[in-house]
């Protein structure tokens, strides 16, 4: 036991010297060209993974931690641009960079956060079917032993779990509400209010949207059309193996139906919004 508490206090004073020295050579160090910035449950892990393979594309720094993003538009802001221009490479010019931090696509103050930080970065969006999103969120939280409840308890606890959170985060730029983050199921699913917050901070041009439906299906394609945007040549990939993907049991159809009607206007808001199709989303 001493000896695991040993290695564990080593560890992290070995990631605390690590960050230490590229908050130190952070005027050297380039800021992302990319960032995916959600939705939550949507295949972003797995399309960090697969921009990262790229040989285009340099890791966060360390590279050894494998590290997928910063969270320094939502809980890191505090920490300063030197800090999270620690975590990218030394600006040699021939690679890209980018991270990937889902929580920014609903953070209240993520999109004027990086209007001021990363007005150049393109923004890359993964957009599921709002209902399967929110069920496989919830299935997250319960692996983790962070939600006592059932789906539909937790569904009709939402409203009070998170009042007044979000006035909190906009009001308190340090404050941090893990119920805003973790047990938003329909909340993250209504990607039209969140999009439009922050399409009033950033031009249209800079962000990417894709479904995750389609990215599901034929991943080759998806990542295709992201590293044309990107300026790099096509992947050249295998295997696509999704990331965090964890098959459960299927949804009861009467809260399915119930999701259904709460997220039609949203959709409808959605498809006006982007100009786009939802109908192969769950239907009302």
């Amino acid at each position: 036991m001493a000896r695991s508490v040993l290695s564990s206090a080593a560890r992290a004073s070995a990631k605390r010297s690590l960050r230490a020295f590229g908050v130190a050579t952070s005027h050297l160090r380039r800021l992302p060209d990319f960032v995916i910035i959600g939705a939550k449950r949507g295949g972003t892990t797995s399309l960090y993974r697969y921009l990262a393979s790229h040989p285009q594309v340099a890791p966060l720094f360390p590279a050894a931690q494998n590290i997928k993003g910063t969270h320094f538009l939502d809980q890191n802001w505090h920490r300063g641009v030197s800090w999270y221009r620690s975590f990218f490479p030394l600006t040699d010019g021939s690679r890209i960079c980018g991270e990937a931090s889902p929580y920014y696509l609903f953070h209240p103050l993520a999109p004027r956060r990086a209007a001021q930080t990363i007005p150049e970065a393109r923004l890359l969006v993964l957009l599921r079917d709002p209902v399967e999103r929110a069920y496989s969120h919830y299935r997250e939280r319960t692996r983790h032993g962070a939600d006592p409840l059932s789906f539909d308890a937790a569904i009709e606890a939402e409203p009070a779990r998170l009042e007044g959170e979000e006035d909190r985060i906009a009001r308190d730029g340090t404050y941090r509400s893990p119920a805003h983050e973790h047990l938003g199921y329909l909340l993250q699913g209504r990607y039209a209010d969140a999009l439009e917050r922050w399409f009033s901070e950033v031009p249209h041009q800079r962000f990417h949207i894709e479904l995750s439906e389609d990215f599901y299906r034929d991943p080759a394609e998806v990542c295709a059309r992201i590293c044309e945007v990107l300026g790099l040549h096509p992947l050249a990939r295998e295997r696509f193996e999704r990331w965090n993907y964890h098959p459960g049991e299927d949804m009861p159809t009467a809260i399915r139906r119930r999701l259904a009607a709460y997220f039609a206007p949203h959709n409808a808001r959605l498809e006006q919004l982007l100009g786009i199709d939802l109908s192969g989303w769950t239907a009302a």
